[in-house]
Protein backbone atom coordinates (compact mmCIF):
# COMPACT_ATOMS: atom_id res chain seq x y z
CA UNK A 1 0.00 0.00 0.00
CA UNK A 2 1.30 3.49 -0.85
CA UNK A 3 2.26 5.90 1.89
CA UNK A 4 0.23 9.06 2.33
CA UNK A 5 3.29 11.10 1.42
CA UNK A 6 6.09 9.82 -0.75
CA UNK A 7 9.77 10.82 -1.12
CA UNK A 8 10.89 12.76 -4.17
CA UNK A 9 14.08 11.63 -5.86
CA UNK A 10 14.09 14.80 -7.95
CA UNK A 11 12.85 17.71 -5.87
CA UNK A 12 10.49 20.06 -7.68
CA UNK A 13 11.79 23.60 -7.99
CA UNK A 14 9.39 25.73 -10.06
CA UNK A 15 10.96 27.43 -13.05
CA UNK A 16 11.95 30.97 -12.02
CA UNK A 17 11.01 32.28 -15.45
CA UNK A 18 7.39 31.11 -15.05
CA UNK A 19 6.59 33.03 -11.87
CA UNK A 20 2.90 32.25 -11.31
CA UNK A 21 0.22 29.63 -11.88
CA UNK A 22 -1.10 31.19 -15.07
CA UNK A 23 2.18 31.17 -16.96
CA UNK A 24 2.92 27.67 -15.66
CA UNK A 25 -0.47 26.64 -17.06
CA UNK A 26 -0.05 28.35 -20.43
CA UNK A 27 3.57 27.47 -21.18
CA UNK A 28 2.92 23.86 -22.17
CA UNK A 29 0.41 24.89 -24.82
CA UNK A 30 2.14 28.04 -26.08
CA UNK A 31 5.86 27.47 -25.67
CA UNK A 32 6.70 23.81 -25.19
CA UNK A 33 8.45 21.73 -27.79
CA UNK A 34 6.30 18.60 -27.70
CA UNK A 35 8.25 15.31 -27.84
CA UNK A 36 7.76 12.95 -30.74
CA UNK A 37 6.64 9.44 -29.74
CA UNK A 38 5.93 6.58 -32.21
CA UNK A 39 2.30 5.75 -31.50
CA UNK A 40 -0.47 4.34 -33.65
CA UNK A 41 -4.17 5.25 -33.60
CA UNK A 42 -6.85 2.60 -33.29
CA UNK A 43 -10.63 2.81 -33.39
CA UNK A 44 -12.69 0.43 -31.29
CA UNK A 45 -16.40 -0.25 -31.53
CA UNK A 46 -18.36 0.26 -28.33
CA UNK A 47 -21.34 -1.72 -27.01
CA UNK A 48 -23.68 1.25 -27.60
CA UNK A 49 -22.94 1.43 -31.32
CA UNK A 50 -20.36 4.20 -31.09
CA UNK A 51 -16.61 4.32 -31.70
CA UNK A 52 -13.76 4.96 -29.31
CA UNK A 53 -10.40 6.31 -30.44
CA UNK A 54 -7.25 5.20 -28.65
CA UNK A 55 -3.57 5.87 -29.22
CA UNK A 56 -1.17 2.95 -28.63
CA UNK A 57 2.51 2.83 -27.72
CA UNK A 58 3.84 -0.62 -28.56
CA UNK A 59 5.40 -2.35 -25.53
CA UNK A 60 8.79 -4.03 -25.92
CA UNK A 61 7.23 -7.29 -24.71
CA UNK A 62 3.76 -8.57 -23.83
CA UNK A 63 4.58 -8.68 -20.13
CA UNK A 64 6.06 -5.15 -19.95
CA UNK A 65 4.14 -2.71 -17.70
CA UNK A 66 1.29 -1.02 -19.54
CA UNK A 67 0.32 2.58 -18.88
CA UNK A 68 -3.28 3.71 -19.50
CA UNK A 69 -3.65 7.50 -19.90
CA UNK A 70 -6.60 9.90 -19.80
CA UNK A 71 -6.41 13.50 -21.07
CA UNK A 72 -8.21 16.62 -19.89
CA UNK A 73 -11.17 18.68 -21.06
CA UNK A 74 -11.01 19.06 -24.85
CA UNK A 75 -7.58 17.45 -24.90
CA UNK A 76 -6.36 15.23 -27.73
CA UNK A 77 -3.66 12.68 -28.47
CA UNK A 78 -1.43 15.66 -29.37
CA UNK A 79 -1.77 17.42 -26.00
CA UNK A 80 1.66 18.32 -24.68
CA UNK A 81 1.29 16.49 -21.35
CA UNK A 82 0.02 13.38 -23.17
CA UNK A 83 3.03 13.24 -25.48
CA UNK A 84 5.35 14.00 -22.59
CA UNK A 85 3.95 11.17 -20.47
CA UNK A 86 4.07 8.77 -23.41
CA UNK A 87 7.72 9.70 -23.93
CA UNK A 88 8.46 9.03 -20.26
CA UNK A 89 6.65 5.68 -20.45
CA UNK A 90 8.67 4.73 -23.51
CA UNK A 91 11.90 5.70 -21.76
CA UNK A 92 11.02 3.25 -19.00
CA UNK A 93 10.23 0.40 -21.40
CA UNK A 94 6.45 0.47 -20.90
CA UNK A 95 3.62 0.11 -23.36
CA UNK A 96 0.79 2.61 -23.24
CA UNK A 97 -2.80 3.18 -24.31
CA UNK A 98 -4.34 6.65 -24.38
CA UNK A 99 -8.13 6.81 -24.09
CA UNK A 100 -9.28 9.63 -26.36
CA UNK A 101 -12.64 10.78 -25.06
CA UNK A 102 -15.55 10.64 -27.46
CA UNK A 103 -15.57 13.64 -29.86
CA UNK A 104 -11.90 14.45 -29.08
CA UNK A 105 -10.39 12.30 -31.83
CA UNK A 106 -10.69 14.80 -34.66
CA UNK A 107 -14.23 13.96 -35.68
CA UNK A 108 -17.54 13.61 -33.90
CA UNK A 109 -18.63 10.29 -32.51
CA UNK A 110 -21.76 8.59 -33.87
CA UNK A 111 -24.17 8.75 -30.95
CA UNK A 112 -25.97 11.57 -29.16
CA UNK A 113 -23.66 11.56 -26.15
CA UNK A 114 -20.28 13.23 -25.72
CA UNK A 115 -17.99 12.65 -22.73
CA UNK A 116 -17.94 14.18 -19.28
CA UNK A 117 -16.11 14.25 -15.95
CA UNK A 118 -18.06 11.36 -14.47
CA UNK A 119 -18.30 8.99 -17.46
CA UNK A 120 -16.33 5.88 -16.51
CA UNK A 121 -17.81 3.28 -18.89
CA UNK A 122 -15.26 3.88 -21.65
CA UNK A 123 -12.37 3.67 -19.18
CA UNK A 124 -13.79 0.40 -17.89
CA UNK A 125 -13.84 -0.93 -21.45
CA UNK A 126 -10.24 0.16 -22.13
CA UNK A 127 -8.92 -1.39 -18.92
CA UNK A 128 -10.71 -4.67 -19.62
CA UNK A 129 -9.34 -4.85 -23.15
CA UNK A 130 -5.77 -4.03 -22.10
CA UNK A 131 -5.94 -6.65 -19.34
CA UNK A 132 -7.09 -9.19 -21.92
CA UNK A 133 -4.51 -8.23 -24.56
CA UNK A 134 -1.53 -8.22 -22.19
CA UNK A 135 -2.30 -10.99 -19.73
CA UNK A 136 1.13 -10.99 -18.12
CA UNK A 137 1.49 -7.22 -17.79
CA UNK A 138 0.94 -5.09 -14.70
CA UNK A 139 -1.29 -2.08 -15.40
CA UNK A 140 -0.81 1.48 -14.19
CA UNK A 141 -3.04 4.47 -14.93
CA UNK A 142 -2.76 8.25 -14.99
CA UNK A 143 -5.29 10.99 -15.61
CA UNK A 144 -4.84 14.71 -16.11
CA UNK A 145 -7.44 17.32 -15.10
CA UNK A 146 -10.88 16.05 -16.21
CA UNK A 147 -9.26 12.70 -17.01
CA UNK A 148 -7.97 12.56 -13.45
CA UNK A 149 -11.50 13.08 -12.14
CA UNK A 150 -12.73 10.22 -14.35
CA UNK A 151 -9.89 7.99 -13.15
CA UNK A 152 -10.43 8.65 -9.44
CA UNK A 153 -14.19 8.18 -9.75
CA UNK A 154 -13.60 4.87 -11.55
CA UNK A 155 -11.14 3.71 -8.89
CA UNK A 156 -13.69 4.56 -6.22
CA UNK A 157 -16.37 2.63 -8.08
CA UNK A 158 -14.05 -0.35 -8.33
CA UNK A 159 -13.17 -0.31 -4.65
CA UNK A 160 -12.11 -3.77 -3.46
CA UNK A 161 -13.12 -5.27 -6.84
CA UNK A 162 -10.22 -3.71 -8.76
CA UNK A 163 -8.29 -6.21 -10.89
CA UNK A 164 -5.21 -7.52 -9.04
CA UNK A 165 -2.91 -6.57 -11.93
CA UNK A 166 -3.73 -2.87 -11.53
CA UNK A 167 -0.67 -1.76 -9.59
CA UNK A 168 -1.19 1.96 -9.13
CA UNK A 169 -2.61 5.23 -10.42
CA UNK A 170 -1.80 8.93 -10.51
CA UNK A 171 -4.07 11.94 -10.97
CA UNK A 172 -2.75 15.42 -11.80
CA UNK A 173 -4.54 18.78 -11.38
CA UNK A 174 -7.92 17.16 -10.74
CA UNK A 175 -11.04 19.37 -10.38
CA UNK A 176 -12.16 17.33 -7.37
CA UNK A 177 -15.26 19.45 -6.73
CA UNK A 178 -16.85 20.22 -10.09
CA UNK A 179 -19.28 22.80 -8.72
CA UNK A 180 -16.53 24.74 -6.94
CA UNK A 181 -14.33 24.54 -10.03
CA UNK A 182 -17.12 25.77 -12.28
CA UNK A 183 -17.74 28.80 -10.04
CA UNK A 184 -14.01 29.49 -9.86
CA UNK A 185 -13.72 29.57 -13.67
CA UNK A 186 -16.15 32.51 -13.75
CA UNK A 187 -13.72 34.82 -11.94
CA UNK A 188 -10.74 36.88 -12.98
CA UNK A 189 -8.29 35.60 -15.57
CA UNK A 190 -9.80 32.11 -15.31
CA UNK A 191 -12.56 33.39 -17.57
CA UNK A 192 -10.03 33.29 -20.42
CA UNK A 193 -9.67 29.52 -19.99
CA UNK A 194 -13.43 29.16 -19.71
CA UNK A 195 -13.95 31.04 -22.98
CA UNK A 196 -11.41 28.81 -24.71
CA UNK A 197 -13.19 25.64 -23.62
CA UNK A 198 -16.62 27.04 -24.48
CA UNK A 199 -15.61 27.87 -28.05
CA UNK A 200 -14.59 24.28 -28.68
CA UNK A 201 -17.53 22.71 -26.83
CA UNK A 202 -20.10 24.91 -28.54
CA UNK A 203 -18.62 24.24 -31.98
CA UNK A 204 -18.94 20.50 -31.43
CA UNK A 205 -22.48 20.93 -30.15
CA UNK A 206 -23.52 22.85 -33.25
CA UNK A 207 -22.19 19.99 -35.39
CA UNK A 208 -24.00 17.46 -33.22
CA UNK A 209 -27.25 19.43 -33.53
CA UNK A 210 -27.08 18.99 -37.29
CA UNK A 211 -27.39 15.25 -36.72
CA UNK A 212 -29.67 15.34 -33.68
CA UNK A 213 -31.81 18.50 -33.87
CA UNK A 214 -33.69 17.63 -30.69
CA UNK A 215 -30.51 17.31 -28.62
CA UNK A 216 -30.89 20.77 -27.09
CA UNK A 217 -32.27 24.25 -27.66
CA UNK A 218 -29.80 25.88 -30.12
CA UNK A 219 -30.57 29.33 -28.77
CA UNK A 220 -29.75 28.25 -25.23
CA UNK A 221 -26.49 26.68 -26.39
CA UNK A 222 -25.51 29.86 -28.21
CA UNK A 223 -26.39 31.96 -25.15
CA UNK A 224 -24.16 29.91 -22.80
CA UNK A 225 -21.57 32.23 -21.34
CA UNK A 226 -20.13 29.97 -18.64
CA UNK A 227 -19.25 26.31 -18.29
CA UNK A 228 -22.13 26.08 -15.81
CA UNK A 229 -24.54 27.33 -18.51
CA UNK A 230 -23.20 24.76 -20.96
CA UNK A 231 -23.32 21.90 -18.47
CA UNK A 232 -26.86 22.87 -17.49
CA UNK A 233 -28.20 22.76 -21.05
CA UNK A 234 -25.96 20.10 -22.66
CA UNK A 235 -23.63 18.02 -20.48
CA UNK A 236 -26.18 17.32 -17.77
CA UNK A 237 -29.36 16.58 -19.75
CA UNK A 238 -27.65 14.73 -22.63
CA UNK A 239 -26.02 12.33 -20.18
CA UNK A 240 -29.01 11.65 -17.95
CA UNK A 241 -28.62 14.32 -15.26
CA UNK A 242 -31.27 16.83 -14.25
CA UNK A 243 -28.87 19.69 -14.96
CA UNK A 244 -25.48 21.07 -14.02
CA UNK A 245 -25.98 20.84 -10.26
CA UNK A 246 -27.04 17.19 -10.45
CA UNK A 247 -24.16 16.41 -12.80
CA UNK A 248 -21.59 18.05 -10.53
CA UNK A 249 -22.92 16.39 -7.39
CA UNK A 250 -22.87 12.88 -8.89
CA UNK A 251 -19.65 13.13 -10.92
CA UNK A 252 -17.14 14.90 -8.65
CA UNK A 253 -14.21 12.69 -7.65
CA UNK A 254 -14.45 14.10 -4.12
CA UNK A 255 -17.31 11.73 -3.35
CA UNK A 256 -15.36 8.62 -4.39
CA UNK A 257 -11.92 9.11 -2.86
CA UNK A 258 -12.57 7.19 0.35
CA UNK A 259 -13.47 4.05 -1.60
CA UNK A 260 -10.15 3.88 -3.49
CA UNK A 261 -8.03 0.83 -2.65
CA UNK A 262 -5.39 1.02 -5.42
CA UNK A 263 -2.32 3.11 -4.46
CA UNK A 264 -2.92 6.50 -6.03
CA UNK A 265 -0.86 9.67 -6.21
CA UNK A 266 -2.83 12.92 -6.03
CA UNK A 267 -0.65 15.70 -7.49
CA UNK A 268 -1.89 19.29 -7.60
CA UNK A 269 -0.66 22.87 -7.18
CA UNK A 270 -2.16 25.30 -4.70
CA UNK A 271 -1.92 28.03 -7.38
CA UNK A 272 -3.92 25.98 -9.91
CA UNK A 273 -6.10 28.63 -11.60
CA UNK A 274 -8.85 26.09 -12.34
CA UNK A 275 -9.75 25.28 -8.73
CA UNK A 276 -10.05 27.12 -5.40
CA UNK A 277 -7.26 25.98 -3.09
CA UNK A 278 -9.74 25.30 -0.27
CA UNK A 279 -10.88 22.21 -2.16
CA UNK A 280 -7.39 20.73 -1.76
CA UNK A 281 -7.72 21.07 2.03
CA UNK A 282 -10.86 18.97 1.85
CA UNK A 283 -9.10 16.37 -0.30
CA UNK A 284 -6.17 16.21 2.12
CA UNK A 285 -8.54 15.56 5.01
CA UNK A 286 -10.05 12.62 3.12
CA UNK A 287 -6.60 11.30 2.19
CA UNK A 288 -5.54 11.39 5.86
CA UNK A 289 -8.06 8.63 6.54
CA UNK A 290 -7.64 6.77 3.23
CA UNK A 291 -4.37 4.74 3.23
CA UNK A 292 -4.31 4.23 -0.56
CA UNK A 293 -3.96 7.95 -1.29
CA UNK A 294 -0.55 9.65 -1.50
CA UNK A 295 -0.98 13.43 -1.49
CA UNK A 296 1.49 15.86 -3.04
CA UNK A 297 -0.06 19.34 -3.11
CA UNK A 298 2.71 21.79 -3.97
CA UNK A 299 2.58 25.59 -3.61
CA UNK A 300 3.33 26.32 -7.27
CA UNK A 301 2.81 24.55 -10.58
CA UNK A 302 -0.38 25.88 -12.13
CA UNK A 303 -2.77 23.56 -13.92
CA UNK A 304 -0.94 20.60 -15.50
CA UNK A 305 2.18 22.74 -15.44
CA UNK A 306 4.92 21.86 -12.94
CA UNK A 307 7.68 23.16 -15.20
CA UNK A 308 11.16 23.19 -13.67
CA UNK A 309 14.66 23.92 -14.99
CA UNK A 310 16.06 26.86 -16.97
CA UNK A 311 14.32 28.24 -20.09
CA UNK A 312 16.90 26.64 -22.39
CA UNK A 313 16.33 23.19 -20.83
CA UNK A 314 12.88 23.00 -19.19
CA UNK A 315 12.02 19.88 -17.23
CA UNK A 316 8.38 18.73 -17.11
CA UNK A 317 8.47 17.40 -13.59
CA UNK A 318 4.91 16.11 -13.19
CA UNK A 319 5.27 13.64 -16.06
CA UNK A 320 8.43 12.25 -14.47
CA UNK A 321 6.82 12.24 -11.02
CA UNK A 322 3.73 10.37 -12.23
CA UNK A 323 5.79 7.62 -13.83
CA UNK A 324 8.25 7.50 -10.92
CA UNK A 325 5.38 6.96 -8.48
CA UNK A 326 3.84 4.29 -10.71
CA UNK A 327 7.21 2.57 -11.11
CA UNK A 328 7.41 2.41 -7.33
CA UNK A 329 4.11 0.53 -7.23
CA UNK A 330 5.40 -1.94 -9.83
Amino acid sequence: MAMRTSPLRIAYRPAWWLPNGHVQTLWGRLGRQVPSVPTRPERWDTPDGDVLDVERLQPPSDDAPHHILLHGLEGTSASHYVRGTLAEARRRGWGATLLVFRSCGGQLNRTRRFYHSGETGDLDMVVARVLDEYRGAPIVLAGYSLGGNVLLKWLGEQGDRAAPRIAGAAAVSVPYDLAAGSRHMQRGFARVYQAHFLRSLKRKTREKLDRFPDLADPARVAASRTLYDFDDCITGPVHGFAGADDYYAKSSALGYLERIRIPALLLSAVDDPFLPSAVLDHVRAIADRTPALAVEFLPRGGHVGFVAGPPWRPFYWSEWRVCEFLAGQL
